[in-house]
């Protein structure tokens, strides 16, 4: 049984995860798998993802994952990355697809013609460094400045229907949630693994998580 599973469903930058993981996790073991099984069993699970939430879905559904997924949401600490913190949602604009409904909201894309307030245009996706806001304490932010960069590489964003939910955001240029949390669940629209020291000491975090918010 691994201690760190970080899930396969063929979508997603996982070297640079498990590499990651492997430099913080210690002594812990962290095992890169497809095998439903091998996902029930972990002690804790890393959902991570990139590319398109149809294409997520349809991959996820093929490899019979969807429930060990559900399972460990409700059971484990789990950690939803990218396409793993939009999966968690009830439905995405992209492809007018349903997620896996773990929290209540929708998946909204940024709107083109978008400027900042120097009146510079703005690219979607949004690429590159940028800084996330805490809203609240959490396990997983521990040690880690309450404004710290973080890489983004998205198109689409999350919109909880539950505003506690939240536990960090994001402008670009307008607010928008770049990280949620509750119970078990903690899950982040940037990605720790090409994040530096920052991305680090959170999944060093994770690593050492129980859990408990």
């Amino acid at each position: 049984m691994a201690d760190i599973a970080v899930i396969d469903y063929g979508m997603g930058n996982l070297r640079s995860v498990e590499q990651a993981l492997r430099h913080v996790a210690g002594e812990k073991s962290v095992l890169v798998t497809s095998d439903p099984s091998e996902v029930l069993a972990a002690g804790k699970v890393v959902f991570p993802g990139q590319g398109a939430m149809p294409d997520c879905v349809r991959e996820l559904d093929a490899r019979r994952l969807r429930q060990p997924v559900l399972d460990a949401a409700r059971n484990k600490p789990f950690l939803g990355i990218c396409i793993g913190l939009q999966m968690l949602f009830e439905h995405s604009e992209e492809g007018n697809t349903a997620g896996l409904g773990v929290f209540p909201g929708q998946v909204r894309r940024f709107p083109s013609g978008m400027h900042d307030a120097a009146g510079n245009k703005l690219k979607v996706p949004h690429m590159g460094w940028n800084e996330v806001h805490q809203t609240r304490s959490h396990p997983l932010w521990a040690g880690i400045a309450p404004s710290a960069r973080y890489y983004f590489v998205h198109s689409y964003y999350v919109e909880p229907a539950e505003s506690a939910l939240e536990t960090a955001y994001t402008e670009y240029p307008s607010r928008f949630t770049s990280a949620v949390g509750r119970d078990n669940i903690f899950a982040v629209q940037f990605h720790p693994e090409k994040s530096q020291q920052a991305g680090l000491s959170l999944l060093y975090n994770f690593a050492n998580w129980d859990g408990r918010p």
